[in-house]
């Protein structure tokens, strides 16, 4: 599997012909974030223009089945679990879901815009130990570097990557997880066995 970052919650996982895209940035975002590319699912946590941008994602041929809410899909034989939770952003609240899925034997969670660090045990149970994590680490309505390190390291991943950050805030997010000198890489290769034996490593994705 290969992970790539395009910025605020943006990433593209391939796998194989497999292409997922997460919280693409829209084009009416003020981020300035531009990709585009074909996905074959896409994952949006958020109804939000820096999340939602889901018009980025197609190519030629390639359309992407999008999954946008809370459930249970199955596509392309990738089961994909959805948990509602809440988020605000800009002083409004929205809706914001959590993903829970597995490719390649590698089980993600994806947290999205997640605005509180107290989980329902119902997610917790849904989550329950995933080899990799996707935080956001930025504040603003979100988990800020404290309340993500926490919830972080109480959910034991064996790998977290952060987002939404800047660099201020991943600095503090770092101090609070003891890893100031986590790695930073362009692109993230892994297979199953890169994760044996790690525990709550963070790996800094750097914005394509």
């Amino acid at each position: 599997m290969i992970i790539t970052y395009f910025g605020k919650q943006f990433f593209k996982i391939g796998q194989g012909d497999l292409v997922l895209a997460f919280n693409p940035v829209s084009k009416s975002s003020k981020t300035g974030i531009s990709a585009h590319f074909g996905a074959d699912i896409a994952l949006v946590t958020t109804n939000h223009p820096d999340y939602n941008g889901v018009d980025q994602l197609s190519h030629g041929d390639r359309a992407p089945f999008v999954i946008n809410g809370p459930g249970d899909y199955e596509i392309k034989e990738i089961f994909v679990k959805g948990v509602m939770s809440p988020a605000e952003l800009t002083g409004k609240k929205y809706i914001n879901t959590i993903y829970v899925f597995s490719v390649d034997g590698i089980n993600i969670a994806f947290l999205g815009a997640l605005g509180e660090g107290e989980l329902s045990k119902e997610t917790r149970e849904a989550i329950d130990g995933p080899d990799i994590l996707f935080v956001p680490v930025g504040g603003n309505g979100m988990l800020d570097a404290k309340s993500s390190a926490k919830l972080a390291s109480s959910l034991e991943p064996k790998m977290i990557i952060p987002m939404d950050y800047d660099d201020k805030t991943l600095k503090a997010f770092l101090k609070e997880m003891g890893e100031e000198k986590a790695e930073t890489v362009d692109k993230l290769t892994l297979k199953r066995k890169d994760l044996e034996g790690k525990e709550g490593e963070v790996v800094v994705l750097k914005e394509m």
